[in-house]
């Protein structure tokens, strides 16, 4: 007997296969080096930053850069979360110091700059206890380089035991400050049940004990003016914007920031986000094995549905007008299955054409 099957589509191409660490970041350069970052999430991690070249992963900028020096803890990546390269020449890595979700480690959290020409560090941003607290997990950062002197950095802080929020770093002088601290846009939405392979996703402990997993702000992405941020919590399917006039209106108190937030719907629930040129946003869809893309005018799409987008993290578009993102099986860790980990190696880099550059960044 015959029975009809759920429709899948999107022409998916695999670029690399992983059978060591789980990545979460990608990023692409604007001459179309691919660039990955592991975390410390358990696996073990031998470059927490690497370059594809020629099908092979190669610490990046150095093995050196990848080693960690606990009395000196601005040197040496940690536990990279996210890579961003800029599309003018720097690549941006974001050291959550946090390995496991922990507290960070004080110092150890910044914001790296490496020159893509020389292959060099250029600059370190570290941040105060104000900013980085005892409960912050750095996540996400989008650039502008059109902001102030040397530009802004924005960051979200997708904590998951404290409060969510949006992270403004300047680039010229390296003062940062916390915005939308623990409002309703940055933090896990009460209502938010997720369910990922027809499974509800929880912490599942070896003794049966179970509690909800839930993630504040995470994924970020912006206009491509520069003019609109938008940004959604992990535990959630919203996707929200802020003005960014606003953000650095000082006759705006933070409080009354939220009120300048728009909710543009559900979108489905998201890990990373990337802007087009034309200013189409694409976002993953974990729940339903899908990238989405959400228009301009706030209409939104399936792009790709693929029984393999297990999980899709970071997104990148690469000069090569496609769009290129992990999955990495995230929902199946030991932890949401009773310390049985379910992940089935290769974790997979994949892209999709869809015919159009990235916002720039400058």
């Amino acid at each position: 007997m015959n029975a009809a099957k759920e429709n899948y589509f999107g022409k998916l191409e695999q670029v690399h296969e992983f059978y060591g660490a789980m990545p979460t970041g990608v990023s692409l350069s604007e001459t179309g080096r691919i660039f990955i970052n592991f975390p410390e999430w358990g696996d073990q991690v031998t470059a927490t930053v690497v370059e594809r070249v020629d099908g092979k992963l190669i610490p990046y900028p150095s093995q050196e850069a990848n080693a960690f020096d606990p009395q000196n803890p601005e040197n040496g990546f940690l536990s990279v979360q996210s890579i961003v390269a800029d599309g003018a020449g720097t690549l941006w890595v974001l050291d959550t110091a946090a390995p496991k979700f922990t507290v960070p480690v004080k110092g150890g959290a910044k914001l790296v700059a490496v020159d893509l020409s020389t292959n060099q560090i250029r600059k370190v941003y570290t941040f105060s206890p104000d900013v980085v607290l005892d409960s912050t997990y750095l996540n996400d950062v989008r650039i502008d380089l059109r902001r102030g002197s040397e530009g802004v950095a924005y960051i979200t802080d997708s904590s998951i035991t404290g409060p969510g929020a949006l992270i403004v770093l300047d680039l010229g002088t390296g003062d940062a400050f916390r915005i939308l601290d623990g409002a309703p846009s940055t933090a896990v939405d009460p209502a938010f049940i997720p369910k990922v392979e027809g499974e509800i996703l929880l912490n599942r402990s070896a003794d049966g004990t179970t509690s909800p997993w839930q993630v504040a702000a995470d994924g970020l992405a912006i206009s491509p003016d520069g003019k609109t941020l938008f940004f959604s919590p992990l535990s959630s399917r919203h996707l929200y914007s802020i003005e960014t006039d606003k953000i650095f209106n000082k006759e705006i108190d933070d409080h009354a920031l939220e009120a300048h937030v728009k909710d543009w719907g559900e979108k489905g629930a998201s890990d990373g986000m990337i802007t087009a040129e034309d200013g189409t946003i694409y976002a993953g869809d974990y729940e339903n094995n899908s990238i989405r893309m959400i228009h301009t005018d706030g209409t939104m799409e399936t792009l790709a549905h693929d029984p393999r987008i297990l999980w899709p993290d970071t997104l990148s578009i690469g000069p090569d007008q496609y769009l290129y993102f992990n999955a990495n099986q995230l929902q199946r860790q030991a932890s949401f299955h009773k310390g049985e980990d379910l992940r089935e190696k290769p974790y997979s880099l994949f892209r999709i054409f869809i015919g159009k550059g990235p916002a720039k960044a400058n």
